[in-house]
C-alpha cells in the first residue's frame, strides 16, 4: 500500500527540522513540510480554507472553535511554540510603573484574540489583578499602518473595548509618539532602546518567568498541531504516527543541544542556558503529550472561560487525539 501523501505547514522550529529534512518520517505517511516562516499567514490560510492537511494552529482558536460546535480540525498535543510573554510588555515609563498601571491606559496589540494576548491578559490578572476590561485596547500591526494579516477570530461572547487602529501609524510609532500607553504581544518595539520612555513592564523578566513557572508549572502554550477532521476520520492510525515523529524529531533536537565537544548552535553561552533550562523544567523541557501539559492547558481553557471565549470549559480529553507511549532512540555517541 502507497504511504498518505499529507502537507504539514510549519514554521522551521528546532524541533521541528528532522521532519523538514526527512531524517524523521512518520510510519506510513509522505510527509510534505511546507515551510512558511510567518505563524499568522498559516493560521489564516488554515483557519479560512483548511488549506493544510495539517498545521500549526493557534492554540487559542482551535480550543475555541471546538467549544462552539465547529469540527472541521481534531488536533494533536504537539505544541510547536511556547512563550512566556513578561518580556513582551513595553510602557511608557512615564505614565506606567507598576501592572496595575495599565488600568484606564491605552495598550496596543496586534489582535486582541491571539493567544499571546490571552495569556498575558490572564497572566495579568491572575498575578497583578489587573482588571482588563478598564483597558482600552488599540489592536493593529505592530511594524506598518493597518491590520494583523487577514484573521478569522471567534467572535467572543461579551465584546471587549477594543479600537482599531485607523491611523497612518504602526502600533510601535503610536508608542514611541505618546499616543498609546504600552504594547504588549509577541514583538519587540522598534522604539524600545532608542526612546528612553520605553521600557519593559518586567525588566528582570527572566527571574520573573523563572518564578512564575516554578510556582505554578504553567508554561505557556501559544500554538498547536491541528489536522482536517476528515483525515483523521479516514486514517485514524495517521495521528499516533505523526505524533511519533514529532516526538522523534523533538529528541533529535534535544540531542543536539546535550552536543557539548563542539556546540551547534550560536549562542555563546548556550551550555549554561542547557543546563538551567534541565534544572528548572527537568528532564524534558518542552512536553509534549496531556498530563505533562496538564496545569498549562488548564489555565488556557480558564482564560478563554475568564475572557469570554467560550461560555464553559472543554474537557481536555476532548481536544486531543494520537498520543502514544513514545519511547525515545539512543543518541549517537559524538
Amino acid at each position: 500500500m502507497p504511504p498518505l501523501k499529507l502537507t504539514f505547514a510549519c514554521s522551521t522550529y528546532d524541533r521541528m527540522v528532522a521532519l523538514r529534512t526527512g531524517d524523521v518520517k512518520p510510519e506510513g505517511i509522505d510527509l510534505g513540510f511546507k515551510a512558511i516562516e510567518n505563524p499568522r499567514t498559516i493560521f489564516d490560510r488554515m483557519g479560512w480554507n483548511a488549506e493544510f492537511d495539517l498545521s500549526e494552529f493557534s492554540s487559542s482558536e482551535y480550543i475555541t472553535r471546538i467549544a462552539k460546535g465547529d469540527r472541521t480540525f481534531v488536533a494533536l498535543p504537539v505544541f510547536p511554540s511556547r512563550v512566556f510573554r513578561h518580556s513582551f510588555m513595553f510602557v511608557n515609563r512615564t505614565r506606567i510603573r507598576t501592572p496595575g498601571d495599565l488600568e484606564g491606559k491605552r495598550v496596543g496589540l496586534v489582535l486582541y484574540t491571539q493567544t499571546a494576548s490571552l495569556w498575558i491578559r490572564g497572566m495579568l490578572a491572575s498575578e497583578y489583578g489587573v482588571d482588563h476590561s478598564k483597558i482600552t485596547w488599540v489592536q493593529g500591526s505592530m511594524r506598518g499602518p493597518g491590520a494583523h494579516g487577514n484573521p478569522n477570530p471567534p467572535k467572543l461572547l461579551v465584546p471587549p473595548r477594543v479600537e482599531q487602529n485607523t491611523s497612518d501609524k504602526s502600533l510601535e510609532q503610536l508608542l514611541d509618539s505618546g499616543e498609546i500607553d504600552a504594547v504588549v504581544g509577541t514583538r519587540v518595539p522598534a522604539c524600545y532602546g532608542r526612546n528612553p520612555d520605553i521600557v519593559r513592564l518586567f525588566p528582570d523578566f527572566r527571574a520573573v518567568e523563572r518564578d512564575y513557572y516554578k510556582r505554578t508549572r504553567i508554561h505557556p502554550i501559544m500554538h498547536l498541531v491541528a489536522m482536517r477532521r476528515e483525515i483523521h476520520e479516514a486514517h485514524p492510525w495517521a495521528a499516533a504516527s505523526l505524533f511519533n515523529a514529532f516526538m522523534e524529531a523533538k529528541q533529535r533536537c534535544y540531542d543536539m543541544l546535550n552536543i557539548e565537544v563542539a556546540p551547534r548552535y550560536i549562542l555563546p553561552w548556550l551550555q549554561a542556558d542547557v543546563e538551567e533550562m534541565y534544572e528548572v523544567f527537568g528532564p524534558d523541557p518542552w512536553p509534549y503529550g496531556l498530563e505533562a501539559n496538564r496545569p498549562t492547558l488548564e489555565a488556557l481553557v480558564a482564560c478563554l472561560v475568564d475572557q469570554h471565549y467560550i461560555e464553559k470549559p472543554v474537557a481536555l480529553s476532548e481536544l486531543f487525539v494520537g498520543e502514544t507511549d513514545y519511547k525515545p532512540k539512543a543518541a549517537a555517541a559524538i
